[in-house]
């Protein structure tokens, strides 16, 4: 649907009104009445808690999260940091052990008045850092396999909240401490968390929670928070059990209904600057939040989020209006009909994702790559180029090659950093090199057997070109594809060099060190070991200036490429489509996409 602007007061709907009570509007509104904007997205809204496994399956569980929550700290959409003060502030005030103070502005609050406060901080803890759940206890075997949901035979004597572990929050094995303020926080890390300024933001209220899980008056709000940071403070593995299994569950979605909008108003509380009013098989619809009073204030009163997995069908609802903003899977096809559509920007992009070839120094099949020279040679041979221009060039004619491992195209020092790191040594391939590297290393007909998967077309097409043109140097690829091949990623002996994407999601400094630092077991696949890039990637943990951060990742690039530990290869495209009628749309590679600065969006003016 395209923006409109008839001359009706603000739309709230009855379950908005149930569940913010809508107290005050007494700021200062930047809301434009009855201006609507229409965003398809590709996969289903199916939770109101996106921290959980379940909830973590819909990247538009997120999006939605993201306009109704609030933050001390999120990423632009040129990989910039910045701080949100107008929510709190997040501040290391002891270094040995890490400990930040959290503070949540006197200003923020939920859509039904009650401040944003310690207690919920607390609860975003308890919920995603594991620490107060049961030692040992395995979920898996009461996930409905059909639904992906907990089974109602999840047992009631444990406490399991099934959060967003890997965040930082797991290295805080502390309780933390509550401020005399009642907004503060003290998260104690027991190591330097990179991600401190992201690792904690509330999600569900803790006075909410309390309450669901127990039954008790909603009216109560105040010792229903005493009674959760009692709970969680003593470590009440029964009052804790009882949170833990509404933390999990009540937010689901019930994708059976027609009308799917929680019966339960208080679940739909926000802290951000839009509010969830309805929800339906087709999508969700979002409020400008009256309660909201941060710096993110939207001008767009209401946001229609709507489910269109087809991409030709999302072709159609912009053509015919039902929708303003579209980003859909790059093809030839999807191109060539978003460019007949009247009234529709279509902006090529990049996502999230890092397509690139990785090395394996050793425990590998053949053990091929143990020596550096052979490593050089076949990077020698690899036809970046025309992986390039074979898989993504047809649908984004201006696509360049991507020539850091840490740093994107537009990010702060990657200009600079491309034109000394060596990666112009790979720009084309070079035969002649190649051979005179396998002469010196007196290495004859070598065998790399290529990880990949197989269900794909591009890694097929990426696949064939690398092996042709590896033969030119004597190198024979073979295929070690499998459906597994995630499975496989660090197993000895199964491959020789892997073909895959790395999700830069969560983009962060110290994103580096789980990929290259020597003692990594998260994502170190490679066996890659390099004491100085070790060294380099804790001084990029700690440096907070965007300037140092590309300096020291020019360094760990530069190293790299000295030690051919593999190649980047070019970023995942996109196409992105905007109604004339809707101004300042922008799209970030990193997670939530267009919806990132949806607070900025406004009607078009008429000039």
């Amino acid at each position: 649907m395209r923006v409109h602007l008839p001359t009706t007061a603000l739309r709230i709907t009855a379950a908005a009104v149930g569940a913010a009570l809508l107290l005050s509007g007494c700021t200062t509104s930047t809301v434009v009445a009855g201006s609507e904007v229409g965003v398809a997205v590709a996969e289903p809204f199916t939770s109101l808690n996106p921290a959980t496994s379940y909830g973590r399956s819909s990247a538009t569980n997120a999006d939605v999260a993201w306009l109704t929550g609030g933050a001390f700290a999120y990423y632009d959409d040129a990989y910039r940091l910045v701080e949100d003060h107008s929510f709190g502030t997040a501040q290391i005030v002891a270094e040995d052990p890490l400990t930040v103070r959290y503070q949540v502005s006197a200003d923020a609050r939920w859509s039904d008045g009650t401040p944003v406060d310690a207690a919920d901080l607390l609860l975003a803890w308890a919920a995603d850092s594991g620490v107060l759940n049961t030692p040992d206890f395995d979920d898996s075997e009461y996930v409905d396999p059909e639904t992906g949901r907990y089974t109602d035979d999840f047992p009631d004597d444990v406490v399991f909240f099934d959060g967003r572990i890997g965040g930082g929050l797991e290295h805080a094995t502390q309780t933390p401490q509550l401020g005399d303020d009642g907004r503060t926080l003290f998260v104690h890390f027991d190591e330097y968390v990179p991600t401190w300024q992201t690792a904690l933001a509330p999600g569900i209220p803790a006075h909410v929670l309390q309450t669901v899980a127990t039954g008790r008056d909603y009216e109560d709000a105040d010792s229903a928070q005493d009674d959760l940071v009692a709970a969680i403070v003593d470590r009440d593995a029964d009052a804790l059990g009882a949170l833990a299994r509404t933390w999990n569950d009540a937010y689901n979605i019930d994708e059976t209904a027609g009308d799917r909008t929680p019966e339960d108003a208080t679940l739909l509380l926000s802290a951000g600057p839009y509010i969830v009013t309805a929800i339906d098989a087709e999508g969700v619809t979002l409020d400008a939040n009256p309660e909201y009073r941060g710096d993110r204030r939207p001008t767009i009163e209401t946001i229609q989020v709507r489910y269109s997995p087809e991409p030709l069908e999302t072709v159609r609802l912009l053509a015919d209006g039902e929708v303003d903003i579209a980003t859909v899977v790059p093809t030839e096809d999807t191109a060539s009909a978003l460019l007949d559509v009247d009234g529709v920007s279509v902006v090529a992009g990049t996502d999230s994702r890092i397509e690139h070839l990785d090395l394996q120094f050793a425990d590998s099949r053949t053990g091929v790559f143990t020596d550096p020279r052979v490593r050089q040679a076949f990077l020698h041979v690899v036809p970046r180029q025309q992986i390039l221009d074979a898989v993504v060039t047809p649908v984004q004619p201006d696509a360049m090659l991507l020539d850091s491992f840490l740093l994107r195209p537009g990010a702060d020092g990657y200009a600079d950093a491309i034109a000394e790191n060596g990666s112009a040594d790979y720009a084309t391939t070079d035969v002649d090199a190649a051979a005179d590297l396998l002469a010196e290393a007196n290495v004859t007909a070598p065998t790399v057997c290529l990880l990949f998967d197989p269900a794909s077309d591009r890694r097929l097409e990426e696949f064939a070109l690398i092996q042709k043109s590896a033969a030119r140097a004597g190198f024979s690829v073979t295929d070690c594809s499998s459906p597994d091949w995630q499975g496989l990623l660090g197993v000895a002996g199964a491959y020789d060099a892997a073909l895959f994407a790395w999700d830069t999601t969560r983009l962060g400094p110290g994103a580096a060190g789980a990929i290259f630092r020597s003692d990594s077991a998260l994502a170190n696949f490679t066996r890659y070991a390099n004491p100085d890039v070790d060294a380099l990637v804790d001084e990029l943990a700690r440096a907070t200036d965007p300037g140092d951060q590309a300096r020291i990742a020019t360094e760990i690039d530069t190293h790299l490429y000295q030690d051919a530990y593999g190649l980047p290869l070019y970023a995942y495209p996109t196409l992105t489509a905007v109604s004339s009628d809707v101004e300042n749309v922008t799209r970030s590679p990193l997670a939530r996409g267009v919806f990132w600065n949806a607070w900025e969006w406004a009607p078009a003016s008429s000039e």
